[in-house]
């Protein structure tokens, strides 16, 4: 009976052993999470697309709404950034559905036409799609003033999903889907192209300066929202990880210090401003371009804001003046002028290094610590209204419970400077502090069209139809 007992339990250890060892070994066969593989590669792969605010080159290199927001996803995680650029929202999704990239980090809505074949972060940004149409012709006002029209929408976009449910109501409605950008669709309407484009509003804003014949007609939809696109075999350990980053952006106050960067410009060139201005780049800056550059290099500037603020100063006009007694180009004071050593301010080569010689003391006074780009808006400012008087808005922006040192709060305050409530708090007193605001707000949209204007070429990491077609690495492999 005891060895019956004794042959029991060694069946058992047996069994449990074996058992283990199954468990243990079926552990080990588990397919490895989407984060784990990721991990294990040290790299997060990030598709985007070429457009205005979301992903360009700039002096520095890389710049965008949506590649900032990617760097920072990426750094959080400890991964190196891997960027493909696509040039149509087709290749993105065409890169999705295949798995050659993790994320699809490019301005696109959440559709809900698109549930069951891609996941979606949290919202980071909200867009409402209208109807645009070119300035001069007859405002539609509604759908069916837009009938029997020439319309237009980018292909793989959301709006296309939009127009096919409003013509389950509206059967005659007929629109052609382009597989081009947004700003496409915009120089089309302006160049008599197509008579409509659906986009959204904020695709108007970014877009507007370099289009400014194309106007909203009439909002065509609910309010949208815009997030990452992740491949459909994504699991939740890459997404968690995304909407933890968007909750903390969003807490912390980075989400909106990067919305403020990007977009918080948007709107100040009205219709004639614009159309100005590109007219203006064509006509007046080849005469000076050169200038602009060989000064901005030797202060280690950017000429294109250079560039802007000549703009914003005097329209590219060397003989320039203002009633208060500014001169030339760059508008210097003769105090300034003499200050910087410049003896004619109408001389355009010698207001052009006298400005950008005073720019660059300006923002060598802006404490350090400052980060960028609010250090360059402080020193805009600065050269608008007076270093002095900049500093007291600042005091005045921390006594109200803001951060003195970022620009987004700082512009709330400098109009009080005109109110007597508020200036007689300040050591230098009244000035005209709604006047800086704008002027920092128009040199940072000339700047934006400038610097969009004459950005590189694309390079290697521009993924070309073929490359789509012929098949980066798959991501799963």
């Amino acid at each position: 009976m005891i060895q019956q007992i004794k042959n029991i339990i060694n069946a058992c250890d047996i069994r449990i052993t074996f058992t283990l060892a199954l468990s243990a070994l079926l552990s080990a066969c588990e397919k490895p999470s989407t984060f784990e593989k990721i991990a294990k590669h040290k790299t997060l792969h990030v598709i985007t697309r070429n457009a205005p605010a979301i992903y360009y080159e700039g002096r520095e290199g890389p710049m965008g709404f949506e590649y900032d927001l990617a760097k920072l996803f990426a750094d959080e995680l400890g991964l190196k950034l891997d960027l493909k650029i696509a040039t149509t929202r087709s290749q993105i999704l065409s890169a999705l559905d295949n798995e050659y990239t993790n994320i699809a980090a490019a301005g696109m809505v959440a559709s809900q036409n698109r549930a069951d074949r891609f996941k979606y972060s949290l919202p980071y940004m909200e867009a409402t799609p209208i109807v645009v149409y070119r300035y001069g012709s007859t405002r539609p006002r509604s759908i069916k003033d837009i009938l029997g029209k020439r319309i237009a929408v980018v292909s793989d976009s959301y709006h296309a999903d939009e127009l096919d449910t409003l013509k389950q109501k509206t059967p005659e409605l007929q629109w052609q889907a382009l597989d081009v950008e947004t700003i496409d669709l915009m120089k089309m309407v302006q160049d008599k192209e197509i008579d409509y484009a659906i986009i959204t509003s904020a695709e108007l804003d970014i877009h507007q300066a370099y289009y400014p014949r194309v106007k909203q007609a009439f909002e065509i939809g609910d309010v949208q929202k815009i997030s990452w696109y992740f491949p459909k075999s994504t699991d939740q350990t890459l997404i968690n990880r995304a909407n933890i980053f968007f909750k903390r952006i969003e807490e912390d106050g980075t989400l909106l210090n990067l919305k403020e960067r990007y977009f918080g410009h948007l709107g100040q060139l009205n219709y004639v401003g614009a159309r100005t201005f590109i007219k203006h780049i064509n006509s007046r800056l080849p005469k000076y371009d050169e200038e602009f550059k060989s000064n901005s290099e030797e202060h280690g500037l950017d000429w294109r804001l250079m560039a802007s603020m000549g703009y914003q100063e005097s329209h590219w006009r060397a003989h320039a003046t203002s009633p208060t007694g500014v001169r030339g180009l760059m508008m210097l004071t003769r105090v300034t002028a003499k200050e910087m050593g410049i003896k004619n301010r109408l001389d355009p080569e010698a207001s052009i290094k006298g400005g950008t010689r005073y720019f660059a003391k300006i923002k060598k006074r802006i404490p350090e610590r400052i980060a960028e780009p609010d250090r360059t808006w402080f020193a805009l400012a600065s050269y608008n209204v007076g270093y002095g008087h900049l500093e007291d808005a600042r005091i005045l922006t921390e006594k109200g419970g803001k951060d003195p040192d970022k620009w987004l709060d700082v512009k709330e305050f400098l109009p009080l400077l005109q109110k007597k409530k508020y200036y007689k708090q300040t050591r230098y007193g009244y000035a005209r502090g709604n006047e800086p605001v704008i002027y920092v707000q128009n040199i940072r949209r000339y700047y934006d069209v400038l610097n969009w204007m004459t950005q590189p070429q694309a390079d290697e990491h521009t993924i070309a139809q073929a490359d789509m077609k012929n098949g980066l690495i798959k991501l799963t492999q």
